[in-house]
């Protein structure tokens, strides 16, 4: 906005407004909504929300003579979306190029309408208008009825969460206000937001020039009997509920004031109250708050809620940096390394599979790579397809990786924490929300909650095994697609080294699911833990100096670094490799075909990720090799890094 518009945006309320006459009791009341403007280039959306400024008296004085005047030198009427077109650039094009917000209000809210571009080169400026707001109105022509941007926008609306949407069939007087003409175009929009998952909550026919049914009704449209556009917008409720949502508070900033260290930020979720046990994501640490801050000191509130600003101290000094998320620790976010995504990607460079990008989600930032792009979708057509990159102005639905831990909501649960931007040498390149559906929570894996124990050391020392046993113990980690040969390596392994006389056993799902993992199911938390208790079982063998073989899909590189930190430098990631096509060639309990069909969720390789090792040990290819070569590699690598060869210390 123009230094002129922000002014005039400060001073729509110094006019009698019909809430100058509300009683003091609802006044306080009031809410503040968000209101965006979204619909194809040159169907009226600027100048929807002109009249909806003259028609509720909130424009300034002078205003309209001034809009008459520039109207006039270009020899038009007034033209009612010159209130917002602040650009000259915009004026002489015709064309709204930026988000541009404005204040107004009626008898009962307060609004900001948020005026989105339409053009398709302004995409990014409308969705970062769109993802602000709490409902949307969209203009569509009713001359030229649904059209790609219309689509476009929908689709983005729906993408951002935006579930509150009234459609404004403009232009009806070039249409001699046709009921016949806005029932098809109502049906045409209808079907396209049913089809997405999304539904109008009103149609009303208007005329934003003539300011036909935006503040009363129009006589020019007899038949229809809906509310206006103004009654449409008292009619979208905010976010009830938003207060009672569990607890989510972005640490913006850590400031040191005397002794004290203040953790500021916005809670976009949930309240808080002093004295209450916080919980810190992804460091995992807690602590109670001893005081909410203010100026005067007299001043300091007892509790804050979601929307407000807020700096909060702890009642022990914990390091605590930017980018922390705050929870009570009874409802925290999940914590992990991978997501899966819907967005929108904005770049002029197609989103591939294997880039980087950095990621900003609520003051967390963090660099993430692709890996995977399940599909991608047509917003005109809604038709899914296949490919390794996405174009600018596309959606699709792909899964992330962070190397570092990020505390994460679901978008369907949590909105307001759920979206996040990529950025590309500075530039936004893409948005959307996050889905956790079929992803493990970390959280229990890094949870430590023994206390009060103390470690004894072993009197036989791991040199004095080597030297009983003839070779040290350690951890081979089988890790690999399901049919890649995982088990049958491993027991081959496990016959050929017995038989050459060393100390081994295997540990595959059904041993340890019959005792040990007999309780855990297989949910993504059940399956982390129980890989978390494989590698710690797997631990213990090692030290006991017997080299034990584990067979397990564990697709997630966090989970086998854990278990590598178990085991304490005798962990050896072994990578059976086959690609998909292989596994499912083999497919010998026929669990690729049940996955194709849907029968199973979140099968390893078809419907969630596999992360291959970076820097595996081994690397044995069985869609290459036969069992025996594979099994003479396995056998050559244990050989060489195990055994305590001839005449060797075992304390060297």
């Amino acid at each position: 906005m123009t230094q002129d518009t922000k002014q005039d945006s400060t001073t729509l309320s110094d006019d009698a407004t019909q809430s100058d006459a509300l009683p003091e009791a609802q006044a306080a009341e009031r809410s503040l909504h968000h209101i965006v403007i979204v619909g194809h280039v040159d169907h009226g959306k600027s100048s929807l929300i002109g009249r909806l400024l003259h028609d509720t008296n909130s424009l300034p004085p002078g205003k309209v003579e001034e809009l008459e005047a520039i109207s006039a030198r270009r020899g038009m009427e007034i033209e009612w979306s010159f209130v917002l077109d602040a650009f000259q650039a915009e004026r002489d094009q015709a064309v709204t190029i930026d988000t541009t917000q404005i204040w107004f209000n009626t008898a009962l809210r307060d609004y900001v309408i948020i005026d989105a571009p339409g053009h398709r080169e302004f995409l990014k400026n409308m969705v970062s208008g769109a993802a602000s707001a709490d409902a949307a109105i969209m203009v569509v022509d009713a001359e030229e009825g649904v059209r790609e941007q219309s689509r476009r926008h929908a689709y983005l609306l729906h993408l951002l969460g935006v579930r509150q949407i009234a459609v404004v069939i403009n232009k009806m007087d070039l249409v001699d206000f046709s009921q016949a003409r806005f029932d098809e175009v109502s049906r045409q929009i209808t079907e396209y937001l049913q089809s997405i998952g999304a539904a109008p909550m009103v149609i009303v026919p208007i005329s934003a020039r003539g300011g036909d049914n935006i503040a009363s009704r129009s006589d020019r449209s007899p038949w229809y009997d809906g509310p206006t556009v103004i009654s449409a917008l008292d009619g979208f409720h905010g976010h009830p509920g938003i207060g009672s949502q569990p607890l989510r508070l972005p640490i913006q900033d850590v400031y040191k004031f005397d002794a004290r260290r203040i953790l500021a930020g916005r809670i976009e979720s949930g309240s808080l109250t002093i004295g209450d046990t916080l919980l810190f994501s992804p460091s995992n640490k807690t602590a109670r708050i001893r005081s909410i801050e203010a100026w005067p000191d007299n001043n300091a509130p007892e509790t804050a809620a979601a929307g407000e600003s807020v700096g909060i101290t702890l009642d022990e000094q914990l390091f605590v940096e930017r980018g922390e998320l705050v929870s009570h620790v009874e409802n925290p976010p999940k914590l992990s390394t991978l997501f899966h995504a819907r967005l929108f990607w904005l770049g002029h460079n197609p989103l591939k599979v294997g880039a980087r990008y950095k990621l900003k989600l609520l003051t967390q930032e963090a660099e993430v790579t692709v890996k995977s792009i399940e599909r991608i979708i047509d917003t005109q057509t809604l038709e899914n397809s296949d490919g390794d990159s996405v174009e600018r102005n596309a959606v699709a639905e792909v899964t992330l990786h962070s190397r570092m831990v990020l505390g994460l909501d679901d978008y369907g649960d949590l909105p307001r924490t759920g979206r996040f931007v990529l950025i590309e040498d500075y530039d936004t390149v893409g948005g959307g929300v996050i889905s956790m559906e079929g992803l493990p929570d970390q959280r229990q894996a890094i949870t430590v909650k023994s206390t009060n124990v103390i470690s004894v050391e072993h009197r036989l020392a791991a040199e004095a095994r080597a030297a009983r046993n003839g070779h040290y113990g350690g951890v081979l980690w089988f890790t690999g697609l399901s049919g890649a040969g995982k088990s049958t390596l491993a027991m081959e392994v496990e016959q050929r080294l017995f038989a050459k006389g060393y100390h081994v056993y295997v540990l595959d799902g059904d041993n340890v699911r019959r005792g040990l993992n007999a309780n855990l199911g297989f949910s993504p938390e059940d399956r982390t833990e129980n890989i978390r208790r494989v590698g710690e079982a797997a631990s213990l063998f090692a030290d006991s100096g017997i080299i034990c073989i584990t067979a397990f899909i564990s697709p997630y590189r966090v989970d086998r670094d854990r278990a590598r930190a178990s085991a304490s430098g005798h962990f050896h990631e072994i990578y059976i490799k086959a690609d998909v096509e292989t596994c499912e060639q083999r497919d010998p309990k026929g669990l690729y075909k049940k996955a194709r069909a849907g029968e199973i969720r979140q099968f390893t390789g078809i419907s969630a990720p596999y992360e291959p090792p970076e820097s595996a040990d081994l690397v044995v290819d069985t869609s290459q090799h036969d069992v025996a070569d594979s099994v003479a590699q396995i056998i050559r690598y244990i050989e060489q890094t195990f055994t305590l060869k001839k005449g060797e210390d075992a304390g060297s």
